[in-house]
């Protein structure tokens, strides 16, 4: 896929290094909170303009906190208020969910989704970190040095390649990707004819699986079966085919600890 376009404007608020602390060295909760110029207000310019559909989850003050701590962003990063002060954002009807502190639509929070996958205890160096996924298996990450060289820029492992690609953009533009851009064209040949008749009440724990592979050459997805199937059990199979898909093709394996 094309590198997303960079937006026009954008506060340049990057993710805090704070994110590989070492595990004995973690940052405070009453220093995680940026009192004075938290990113919240600039992302909530963001969703009351956005042209898609951005539906912001309710968030739990105790997991706000809680996982804020665990990840170790401060809200000053446009990660850490998004963290802070959602549940979870879910776009074009849940298609995109971004993560959050965790809601009852999207039961997954950051800090526990990647427990397991990229690290082993919070506090730990983190070769990337996954931050939202999409209703056909794909996955954006912020690379962290696992990924390439671009430290702190999204990528994106596509179902029908399963090689990470580079999006060309940090966090907030990400968020400005998700809310502005056309999502049609970045999807194109990845969504059925009837797709948005099946999302709306798709949970943030399930992803479609489909068969053929997409990553399978030819493969149409408006002649492929597809079932629902567990977004961990997605991640996973992905990540193992990935590496099988791409060992001989001197492409930069998945780093993550499993």
């Amino acid at each position: 896929m094309k590198s997303i376009y960079k937006a026009l404007f954008i506060l340049s608020i990057t993710l805090s290094s704070s994110m590989v602390f070492a595990q004995d060295n973690l940052i405070s909760l009453d220093a995680l909170v940026n009192k004075t110029d938290p990113a919240w207000p600039l992302i909530k310019k963001w969703i009351d303009s956005a042209k898609n559909k951005v539906e912001v989850l309710p968030v739990d003050s105790a997991k706000a906190k809680e996982t804020l701590y665990n990840a170790q962003i401060s809200t000053y990063a446009t990660l850490g208020s998004v963290i802070y002060n959602t549940g979870g954002i879910m776009v074009d009807n849940g298609w995109i969910r971004i993560l959050g502190s965790g809601s009852d639509r999207l039961s997954r929070n950051i800090a526990e989704w990647n427990k397991g996958k990229t690290i082993k205890e919070y506090g730990d160096k983190i070769p990337y970190l996954l931050i939202a996924d999409d209703a056909i298996g794909g996955f954006f990450a912020i690379n962290y040095g696992g990924l390439g060289k671009d430290i702190k820029n999204v990528y994106y492992l596509e179902p029908n390649t399963l090689t990470w690609q580079p999006l060309g953009a940090g966090y907030g533009e990400f968020l400005i990707f998700c809310f502005d851009s056309d999502l049609s064209k970045f999807y194109k040949g990845l969504r059925w004819s009837s797709w948005n008749q099946f999302i709306g009440n798709l949970e943030g724990t399930k992803t479609y699986s489909f068969r053929p592979y997409l990553w399978e050459k030819g493969t149409d997805i408006d002649k492929c079966t597809r079932k629902l199937v567990g977004i961990e059990e997605m991640y996973r199979f992905n990540i193992m085919k990935s590496k099988e898909i791409n060992a001989d093709k001197g492409i930069k394996k998945d780093n993550s600890k499993q």
